[in-house]
């Protein structure tokens, strides 16, 4: 896929927010996140205003997800929208920053502690896989099982943060507010991937909204 449908992700400028859903009041825009998340994934389109989703999916289409993902940062964490995005921030950090994520990656992948056999296959997902994943996901293409998809994506978490505590460790002596800010981060991906593996198994139990 084209990095075309993924351009810099920026707030959905308000005006435009307002226009698309003819109100700006946070509950409004709260339905249409979750709406939004319904569209990208396929599922209770029947339940969902037809138009509404035509025009959502149309502009995933034309304006890339950047504009559609823009609504989903301030769904709660263990929300349908609030899962895709932290799917794509994942996928963002990937993108934009390939060196240190790879870094981390190498760094923790031996160590930390994640299922051995997630999505059936006995490697952790690495950064391609993370990125190939929330691709599928969030076009609405992916067929597979999205709980397990949030669960690599929690399982690429737990590995990053590992590292990120791994390369603290390397960095105290030389730059002490910089390994604070990387023992900051990893707690935070640690709170990440809780929230992913909370979130598929509301998805599997049909609770996800």
């Amino acid at each position: 896929m084209s990095d075309a449908r993924f351009r810099r992700p920026a707030r959905l400028d308000p005006r435009d927010a307002e226009e698309l859903v003819g109100a700006s009041d946070p509950a409004l825009r709260d339905e249409i996140a979750h709406t939004t998340a319904r569209a990208v994934v396929h599922k209770a389109r029947a339940a969902e205003d037809p138009a509404l989703v035509d025009r959502l999916v149309h502009l995933v289409e034309t304006e890339g997800l950047d504009a559609v993902a823009a609504m989903w940062a301030d769904a709660m964490p263990v929300t349908l929208p609030g899962a895709l995005w932290r799917l794509y921030v994942l996928r963002e950090w990937v993108r934009r920053d390939p060196q240190t994520v790879g870094l981390r990656y190498r760094l923790g992948v031996g160590k930390a502690p994640v299922h051995e056999a997630v999505a059936g296959v006995a490697d952790a997902p690495q950064p391609a896989d993370l990125r190939a994943l929330a691709d599928a996901v969030l076009s609405g293409v992916f067929a597979g099982d999205l709980a397990v998809a949030l669960e690599r994506a929690a399982s690429f978490c737990r590995i990053l943060a590992t590292g990120a505590a791994f390369d603290a460790d390397a960095r105290e002596a030389a730059d002490p507010q910089g390994a604070d800010r990387m023992t900051r981060g990893a707690s935070g991906l640690l709170r990440t991937a809780e929230e992913l593996e909370e979130s598929a198994a509301r998805w599997r139990a049909g609770t996800l909204d």
